[in-house]
């Protein structure tokens, strides 16, 4: 499950190398209140409480640092993005299948699950962000690639339908 993840920051990386400053901060008005920089930044500080919390067991997404300056310099994302990647790497099989705790949504109360689990997590809600920073790529007249924000069993069953 990991690789997967790593495929997914590893196309946020190369979507920053294509876009320019501008685009990574524009907020078309009327449609949302963030940008894609706003949903880069969400997305790697979901990754940043996963791997923070690693060494005790706990992940407590609503502990994010919400860094603005993810959100508004892509070069300090890139850079946030190859620091995850290589955490992300050092995980073996075997420390995918170890349990966790983990908190979200303001609850108290801390729930049971693995390295696995929250990593499917974490790829699901990666995806459903980088979605909407498709949509909002043409909104400024810029086409993603074909398989950015799109779901791993969506690309499968369009593989399925052209074979």
């Amino acid at each position: 499950m990991k690789t997967k993840n790593i495929h997914l920051l590893r196309q946020a990386a190369d979507l920053l190398q294509q876009i320019d400053d501008r685009q990574y901060i524009a907020v078309p008005r009327g449609v949302t209140k963030s940008g894609i920089g706003g949903h880069v930044r969400h997305c790697l500080d979901f990754y940043s409480c996963f791997v923070r919390g690693l060494s005790a067991g706990r992940i407590d997404y609503d502990a994010r640092v919400r860094n603005e300056l993810l959100e508004h310099d892509r070069h300090a994302a890139q850079a946030q993005i190859a620091e995850l990647i290589a955490q992300l790497q050092a995980l073996s099989l075997e420390d995918e299948q170890l349990s966790v705790q983990v908190r979200m949504e303001g609850e108290p109360a801390w729930s049971y699950s693995s390295i696995f689990r929250e990593l499917q997590f974490l790829l699901s809600h990666t995806i459903h962000h980088f979605a909407l920073v498709a949509m909002l790529l043409r909104l400024q007249g810029c086409e993603p690639a074909a398989d950015f924000g799109v779901a791993l069993s969506t690309l499968n069953h369009w593989q399925q339908q052209a074979a």
